[in-house]
């Protein structure tokens, strides 16, 4: 008789997971993890981080402190990560005693841009144009239909930071310089329809649940409101999913994906693939049956994927840090918003972080507005977006 290997016991309560990164994602994980009976344990440097504020132990050390990793490796029954910058060695070393979920090998694709555009080449999935730029001969060597683009750092990119458009090859030679000649990837600039995200989890035995797709809709670069569902028809939204669970299964992946898709002309490109639970899909918490937080837990732990169906449509609201100053847009004095003004509001649920500073850029916390459908959603949301104080339109 052919030999079969047993399936892999679920991790279950009291177990301690560890969560390395401490932010907002990491918090609420800890918060999933704790409903569900877990203990957590998060590594970050920052003393002061809100993941942290709420774990069962924080440790505060250096993502490649071996002392640390040890401790961690050694107290906890499986890791995982809130945040892609981990780097991928630190993965690697945890792995070698504990169960790390996702791999270190999917999130060193996601984490560097040259290797995630290869990455969906190779498979044949959806992307725009785009040019790997390591030297100045290869800004000059770029297809000249390249232009206009963006010239994104490879590499701890992210809200907008390490990117820079460019309406021709001069330009784009002069930020490349302004990035320090850093590896850097051009891509065309796509007219936009929208930019939609899709957030799923897979656990090991390659089950996955999706949620609906999310309209997002950015401030400078930034996420400013996110909309669900996406108003982008049940054929283009089935094929976001679908595009979205090929990647997972191609990298192996384990956990929570975030990926963001551009919709131009009513075609889907790939934008970035997050390793971790996603900012867009925030609105889980408040809206669907099971939070991406909740389902992080499950895939990591082993357990049942939980249901990932919506029970209102919603719109998540970023409030950042200028907010905390009167000027609105980090001028002023500093003092805490007027949360009254949110509170009053039906079906409002407001999260704040916890984070010991607010400046400018730095996402501090959010709402989000249920109903019953979306329209009434995003009229409450906009109208309470505008009343705590944030200027100026999404995009």
């Amino acid at each position: 008789m052919p030999v079969t290997s047993s399936p892999v016991p679920p991790i279950l309560p009291p177990a301690t997971l560890g969560m390395l990164g401490g932010g907002q994602l990491g918090r609420f994980f800890v918060s999933a993890a704790h409903e569900l009976g877990y203990k957590v344990w998060v590594l970050d440097p920052d003393a002061h981080s809100p993941a942290g504020l709420i774990a069962d132990r924080h440790l505060v050390a250096a993502f490649d402190d071996l002392a640390a990793l040890d401790e961690m490796s050694a107290a906890c029954a499986a890791v995982t990560t809130e945040f892609e910058n981990v780097p991928a060695a630190t993965l690697d070393y945890l792995a070698k005693f504990v169960p790390v979920h996702p791999s270190a090998a999917a999130v060193a694709v996601c984490q560097n841009r040259v290797a995630e555009k290869t990455f969906l080449a190779e498979h044949g999935l959806p992307h725009g144009p785009f040019a790997v730029i390591r030297s100045e001969d290869d800004v000059r060597e770029a297809p000249v239909d390249l232009f206009p683009a963006v010239l994104k750092i490879a590499r701890f990119g992210y809200d907008g930071k390490g990117q820079a458009r460019v309406a021709n090859r001069e330009e784009a030679l002069h930020a490349f310089h302004g990035f320090n000649g850093e590896v850097c990837v051009l891509e065309k600039m796509l007219t936009l329809d929208c930019e939609v995200s899709v957030v799923l989890a897979r656990d090991e035995s390659g089950s996955v649940q999706t949620f609906d797709p999310a309209e997002n809709r950015h401030r400078n670069g930034i996420l400013d409101v996110t909309i669900a569902p996406a108003s982008i028809g049940s054929v283009l939204a089935e094929r976001a999913r679908e595009a979205a669970r090929r990647i997972a299964e191609e990298l192996g992946y384990v956990g929570t994906l975030g990926v963001e898709f551009f919709v131009c002309d009513g075609e889907l490109y790939v934008n970035e693939m997050a390793p971790r639970p996603h900012n867009s899909g925030h609105h889980t918490i408040d809206a669907c049956v099971t939070s991406q937080y909740e389902q992080q837990v499950r895939a990591v732990c082993g357990l049942p994927l939980g249901e990932p169906r919506a029970h209102s449509t919603a719109v998540m609201v970023n409030l950042l840090g200028e907010l905390w100053y009167e000027g609105g847009d980090g001028d002023g004095a500093y003092r805490e918003p007027d949360w009254s003004v949110l509170h009053a509001v039906p079906n409002l649920r407001l999260h704040l972080y916890a984070k010991h500073h607010a400046r400018p850029g730095r996402k501090m916390g959010h709402f989000t507005v249920v109903a019953d459908d979306v329209a009434k959603a995003l009229g409450v949301a906009l109208a309470a977006r505008s009343a705590i104080g944030i200027r100026g339109d999404a995009q």
